[in-house]
């Protein structure tokens, strides 16, 4: 059994969750000497309420998550992380970060945030963490913030 990590699969959305577990994934990373991916998922989805699709919202989302992405990478790589790659994909963050993105990078650990929703929306839809936890076939860490304790 091997009781190192050699691929983490970080999922950032620019929330403060997903930052908090940015954080935890640098030092997880330096500890197992693994290669860091981050991913932003453009949650294609949210573009369908938008009822004359306008191009120039998937470039705007796309930049902030390049943007986002470059910048994490930058903090890693300064905080001592070796080797460090970032991808940018469209879909369901859902499916998305359980199959492709997993696969893509061969991730034996997916770190992401507990949740940036309400209980509402969680009580229809669920949270993107709480469905990487149930339907990861790798361990999954869910980071909580201090909110999470109030």
């Amino acid at each position: 059994m091997n009781l190192t990590y050699n691929n983490i699969l970080v999922a950032v959305d620019g929330s403060k969750e997903a930052e908090w577990a940015f954080k935890k994934s640098i030092e997880v990373s330096k500890r197992n000497h693994a290669t860091l991916n981050l991913i932003h998922v453009i949650d294609t989805r949210s573009f369908a309420t938008i009822e004359a699709y306008d191009y120039t919202i998937g470039e705007r989302a796309e930049k902030y998550a390049k943007d986002l992405l470059e910048q994490y990478k930058k903090e890693a790589e300064a905080a001592g992380v070796k080797s460090v790659n970032v991808l940018v994909d469209y879909g369901s963050p859902k499916a998305i970060i359980t199959k492709d993105a997993k696969s893509k990078v061969e991730a034996d650990l997916i770190i992401c945030g507990a949740t940036g929703l309400n209980a509402v929306e969680r009580f229809f839809i669920g949270s993107v963490s709480e469905h990487i936890v149930r339907s990861s076939t790798c361990d999954v860490l869910v980071v909580r913030t201090e909110k999470d304790f109030d």
